[in-house]
């Protein structure tokens, strides 16, 4: 496995309180620092702000040898909503040929649909694999959010690469068999939201009123940090790095800092026993706590 800078946080408002975006030359030095320091790939999406344009800025300078790289990016949301089946290939190629045009770049490593409702309609996940045909990405897939929908990707034929939510607090995807499934079905998998948004990163007085259960959560780990050791982004990056199936892992970051411990802690080796005791501890946590987008305030 290794680690993927996402550039969400680069492009928008993001964040448990949607912390201001940073200054894209702020987000030019993240880039530059990371992949000097072993992060070789980068996600972004034509719906994360400019974080496309910041990402094709880095990307123009030439420090890193596109090869060398591994870049991802994701259809606008619910853009073919309104489109005819017939219509579906000929939007996806113009809206991905115009992503790479930001990015300084003429082909990308994974192109994803950003609906993942999409990934139920054979038809549109056929016509995703007219860009792959052409070259304009190696792989095509999907960016997922349950089960179900992992699930549908891995029965269609034309789908080798997903990306889900997966962390310490969220273990939805392995108690269904996701990584199995994967590795049968031949599909590469990266995961993300493994900071769950920033939440775990909060402090107990930081944490909003909507999102208060996480409170016990939170002190419950904070708990078994004491008796191991480890950080917060130790344990949640560490519980995440032991999945062999997953190729990348995911993770956004606010400022140099966090950048810095990210890449620190991913390296820390942390032993067995303390993951077991976290699968037993933090199963079952409910979905409208652990994927944001059913955050109601």
């Amino acid at each position: 496995m290794e680690l993927c800078l996402g550039t969400v946080q680069f492009g928008m408002d993001y964040g448990v309180f949607n912390q201001p975006k940073k200054d894209p030359a702020y987000c030019i030095q993240c880039l530059d620092y990371a992949t000097q320091n072993g992060i070789n790939a980068i996600d972004t999406a034509a719906a994360y702000g400019i974080a496309e344009e910041v990402t094709g800025a880095f990307l123009a300078k030439q420090t890193v040898p596109r090869e060398k790289l591994f870049l991802s990016t994701k259809l606008m949301p619910n853009c073919l909503d309104d489109c005819k089946p017939s219509e579906y290939a000929s939007l996806i190629r113009e809206r991905l040929k115009h992503s790479l045009e930001v990015l300084h770049t003429y082909y990308v490593d994974a192109y994803y649909l950003h609906s993942s409702r999409y990934a139920f309609q054979e038809e549109i996940l056929d016509a995703l694999t007219v860009v792959q045909h052409e070259g304009l990405a190696k792989k095509v897939g999907v960016s997922v959010y349950y089960p179900e929908e992992a699930e549908a990707c891995f029965r269609s034929p034309f789908v080798k690469y997903i990306q889900m939510p997966y962390s310490i607090f969220d273990h939805r995807m392995k108690e269904k068999g996701v990584f199995e499934k994967a590795d049968a079905a031949g599909c590469s998998v990266d995961v993300r939201t493994v900071f769950i948004k920033g939440l775990i990163r909060l402090k107990d007085e930081e944490i909003p009123s909507h999102l208060a259960k996480a409170k016990p959560i939170l002190l419950k780990l904070d708990q078994l940090c004491r008796e191991t050791g480890f950080s917060r982004i130790d344990l949640a990056m560490g519980y995440v790095k032991r999945e062999q199936s997953v190729r990348h892992l995911v993770f956004g970051i606010r400022n140099m800092e966090q950048l810095k411990e990210d890449i620190d802690s991913f390296q820390k080796e942390i032993p067995e026993e303390i993951f077991r005791e976290i699968d037993k501890e933090f199963s079952g946590i409910d979905a409208d706590l652990v994927v944001p987008s059913l955050w109601v305030k």
